[in-house]
């Protein structure tokens, strides 16, 4: 949302007023949310995600002890390249957290994957086995999803492995 207030500022489809006032409801929500984020993953015993977390904390807290957080109206047309670059890199640096989650997730769940394509396949299914909606046979091609599928048929979310063997 923050880069789409900024180009639609910079393409003069807003007013600087309205895009600083967007963009300022929404930085101490996301700051919070860092926090809270490291905070839960040092607490659950994510070492590694932690550690990569806190760099972008530090960054979070030295903009938000700076008083540097919040976008000035009257400066924000001199400072709209820079602050688009850096929306950008948090964009990217969080997309990269979210991927090392998920891989992090398949991992955690027991699999033993060859390569790329299987681990990127394997989340897929997984993320869609999860929602219990869909059943294919690739599901029973991924030594991941058997045993994600076997280790979590007592929880009841997701249909016993034997149901869906028989499927195939």
């Amino acid at each position: 949302m923050q880069l789409m207030c900024l180009a639609d500022l910079e393409f003069d489809y807003i007013n600087p007023y309205d895009s600083a006032s967007r963009i300022n409801k929404v930085v101490l929500p996301e700051f919070i949310t860092a926090g809270v984020l490291c905070f839960l993953f040092l607490v659950t015993g994510h070492w590694v995600m932690s550690v990569f977390c806190v760099p972008y904390l530090y960054y979070v807290v030295r903009l938000y002890l700076g008083r540097q957080h919040l976008i000035d109206v009257t400066e924000i047309f001199n400072l709209l390249n820079w602050e688009k670059k850096q929306r950008l890199f948090k964009l990217g640096y969080i997309i990269l957290l979210l991927f090392m989650c998920l891989f992090w997730e398949v991992a955690d769940s027991g699999c033993k994957l060859n390569s790329i394509k299987d681990t990127m396949m394997c989340v897929l299914l997984l993320e869609i086995g999860k929602q219990g909606s869909v059943r294919t046979p690739l599901h029973l091609e991924f030594s991941c999803c058997k045993t994600f599928y076997g280790a979590n048929k007592e929880h009841g979310r997701i249909a016993p492995l034997a149901e869906a063997e028989a499927e195939a």
